[in-house]
């Protein structure tokens, strides 16, 4: 479904993406690690076209979108969250989902500002998120995990086709993050695409199908998670520190 082809994205002489490549299948969910400063975040960046790659190509279902506008790429099925929630917050939970919602031409300008359908549609998501009591709270009022789990209903109200997940369930507490790992695994079993970054090793092995390892700017290793693992430059790079802390 997606496919990134020699990308790069330099910042004078910091190469933060180097020529990265890597696919992700319809129906999987894929897993993007490595230490920090690897280039994940700047990937996702450039696959949301919230930057500009250097060079390079993106694919979404056959066809070439890095050169889009952000929202022509949502328009296209690709949504994504970010490590930091960017919530309204002197807005309501479902109005902040609701924001989210298609616009179908000039004609979804005269409507109004929220139908009945779109309110319908944003508690249906809500529900599945288990966050409908807090539908009607102020934005601000949030603890960080209901931010995280607001974020991702405001963008499963874009009717994506693939999601692009920027540590979700990273400083959440432990209950909260199973919540987020069951939830993302409905979602796939539903049929959505998923690529994820995140830090937690254990969350990642058990919920991916696919990792891709990045350091330096460069895809160093991509295969299902027990191979990835044992991968001698995976864990010189990443993992050996990680594996190293538990074993302690």
């Amino acid at each position: 479904m997606l496919e990134v082809r020699n990308l790069c994205k330099y910042y004078g002489g910091l190469r933060a993406v180097d020529g990265a490549s890597f696919t992700v299948e319809k129906g999987s969910i894929t897993a993007l690690i490595g230490p920090n400063g690897a280039g994940k975040t700047t990937a996702f960046n450039c696959i949301s076209r919230t930057v500009t790659p250097t060079s390079g190509e993106i694919w979404l279902d056959g066809e070439r979108i890095e050169q889009l506008r952000p929202h022509k790429i949502t328009a296209k099925g690709l949504s994504r969250t970010f490590q930091i929630s960017r919530n309204l917050s002197d807005m309501t939970v479902i109005e902040n989902v609701i924001v989210q919602s298609k616009v179908n031409g000039l004609r979804g300008l005269f409507r109004p500002a929220i139908s009945r359908e779109e309110k319908e549609k944003a508690m249906s998501i809500l529900e599945f998120l288990g966050i409908t009591r807090i539908a009607y709270e102020d934005g601000h009022n949030l603890s960080y995990g209901q931010k995280k789990l607001m974020d991702l209903a405001a963008l499963l109200m874009s009717e994506p086709k693939i999601i692009l997940l920027d540590e979700p369930a990273g400083g959440v507490n432990p209950t909260l993050m199973e919540e987020i790992v069951d939830r993302i695994r409905a979602l796939n079993e539903m049929g959505l695409t998923v690529l994820i970054v995140e830090h937690n090793m254990d969350l990642i092995m058990r919920l991916s199908h696919k990792v891709v390892v990045m350091a330096q700017g460069k895809v160093i290793c991509s295969g299902p998670p027990d191979i990835v693992r044992k991968d001698a430059q995976v864990l010189d790079a990443y993992l050996g520190g990680v594996l190293e802390e538990e074993a302690a």
